[in-house]
């Protein structure tokens, strides 16, 4: 079954990463990079995200043209900062890898089949 984890955070979360040292920041990738390694086999895709404030948001206002505002503009107050996509038998393995995630939540989402 296909899954992706999105790995999640918050604003706080995200105003103290941009204030790390760069000897800090790597340590926190080697941990990530450490996890990647560990589940290479079940990972078949993924990517880190730029920081929110690069987003575009594009929202259907109801009438003619959607808006599309500069900004992270997400209802919510928790921010992807990355996914990976994942195979694995069941929800209890994509629980078990989300686990053992070394940073903030792990959303899991089925990938819907589109055929």
């Amino acid at each position: 079954m296909k899954y992706v984890l999105l790995f999640c955070g918050t604003p706080e979360d995200q105003r103290a990463w941009d204030a790390m040292s760069p000897e800090e920041k790597g340590r926190r990738y080697a941990e990530v990079g450490r996890w990647f390694q560990e589940h290479k086999r079940k990972i078949t895709g993924g990517n880190q995200l730029a920081a929110p404030t690069t987003a575009t948001t594009v929202r259907p206002n109801g009438s003619g043209e959607p808006l599309v505002t500069d900004g992270p503009f997400m209802e919510g107050n928790e921010i992807i900062g990355g996914y990976a996509e994942i195979e694995v038998p069941d929800l209890d393995e994509a629980l078990r890898m989300a686990r053992g995630w070394p940073s903030g939540p792990v959303e899991i989402r089925p990938v819907m089949s589109m055929g």
